[in-house]
């Protein structure tokens, strides 16, 4: 029987996948409840201070029910024993103790297929209850609130970032706690490693859609992946909201350019298990199996891949031969590709899948 495992820095090496600037956007309402009238203000320095909610987190074990005393907006969920979530469920309850219908993991999307956990939204729910998936054993959780914790300042550009003239979220702005991407003893559980750019690889995070507070959602994907999934650190180069904001991902230091070092190679991130030096991984929030995304996040992407691809000289048309710099592995894949062109995955969803060659023609037709 195969086994999930989380997948850490020493699996993703195993596995190929070495451990592997700037829009400022507005701060969720979130953020804005928790800052107190003193906690903003311009610094002097290029930069303001911010207040954003600590994320607060109860892991449990077994098939529950679980309740917490802080309001749950997401549910992380791993095990071990097969690597489906056919035959799991969740079912959420109320602070009055009533019951939802159950409704299925999903697919999980990305961490999902890279040995990782399945994170759902709760909508602020008092508590749940799990069903495992067929063939699970070794059930765990861990309820999530990235809205309403204790207030943590943090020092973010006064003036909108850009990345090749693209506005994005640099990582302070969305919230991102540094701290997580450090082990108990202090060393970065992932460091940075760069290699030269080959490919840009589409995902969708498989959460809900219409999302009312996209940050949040943003700070838990982060939370899964760089403590839950132990990678160290959240698994994409960049992430867009269905409002058309670009989120900066993976950490690749203090320059000022997202995803890149100062030479232009690209930060390995974890999005791609078994490809991922050299291949840069933008996630649109939501699910894209039955419908595609918003205008603004198309628009946001084909502006973003458009930048990237002008920044790299690439055909977007292409057909490449991707070679792991690490361990030469090939793939023959899309310059613009799909997750699903590397491995058995639904990402980025039947519907998104399909328009990436809408979106090579878009970023192709831009650069004549």
């Amino acid at each position: 029987m195969a086994r999930r495992t989380l997948l850490g820095a020493a699996g993703a090496v195993a596995a190929g996948a070495v451990i592997a600037p700037p829009v400022l956007a507005a701060t969720g309402d979130s953020e804005r409840a928790a800052a107190g009238p003193d906690d903003t203000g311009d610094t002097g320095d290029g930069t303001t201070t911010e207040t954003f909610p600590r994320t607060r987190a109860e892991a449990a074990s077994g098939e529950g029910p679980v309740e917490t005393a802080f309001p749950i907006g997401y549910v992380g969920v791993t095990w071990d024993g097969t690597d489906e979530t056919t035959g799991g469920g969740i079912r959420l309850r109320d602070a009055d103790g009533g019951r939802g219908t159950w409704e299925p993991l999903g697919d999980g999307g990305c961490s999902v297929a890279n040995g990782g956990g399945v994170l759902i939204a709760a909508g602020q729910a008092a508590g749940y209850e799990l069903r495992a998936p067929d063939g699970a054993t070794g059930l765990r959780s861990l309820a999530l609130d990235t809205r309403h914790g204790p207030g943590r300042k943090v020092r973010v550009p006064t003036d909108p970032t850009r990345v090749r003239g693209v506005e994005y979220l640099s990582r302070a702005a969305w919230g991102a706690d540094e701290k997580l991407r450090f082990k108990a003893d202090g060393t970065e559980n992932s460091p940075t490693a760069f290699y030269p750019f080959q490919t840009v690889t589409v995902h969708h995070t498989a959460m809900a859609n219409d999302d009312p507070d996209p940050a949040a959602t943003v700070r838990a994907i982060y939370q899964l992946h760089a403590v839950t999934n132990d990678w160290g650190d959240i698994g994409y180069h960049f992430l867009v909201d269905e409002e058309g904001r670009v989120y900066e991902g993976r950490y690749s230091g203090d320059d000022g350019m997202p995803a890149h070092d100062k030479d232009g190679k690209v930060v390995t991130a974890f999005h791609v298990g078994g490809f991922n030096s050299g291949n840069l991984g933008i996630a649109l929030l939501g699910t894209f199996t039955e419908q595609g995304p918003t205008e603004p996040a198309r628009d946001a992407l084909t502006r973003l891949v458009r930048a990237l691809v002008r920044l790299h000289g690439v055909d977007p048309l292409a057909r490449v031969t991707y070679t792991n710099p690490v361990n030469g592995v090939r793939k023959e894949v899309p310059e613009i590709s799909g997750h699903q062109d590397w491995m058995a995955t639904e990402c980025p969803g039947a519907v998104m899948y399909q328009e990436l060659d809408r979106l090579r023609t878009s970023v192709a037709a831009a650069r004549r």
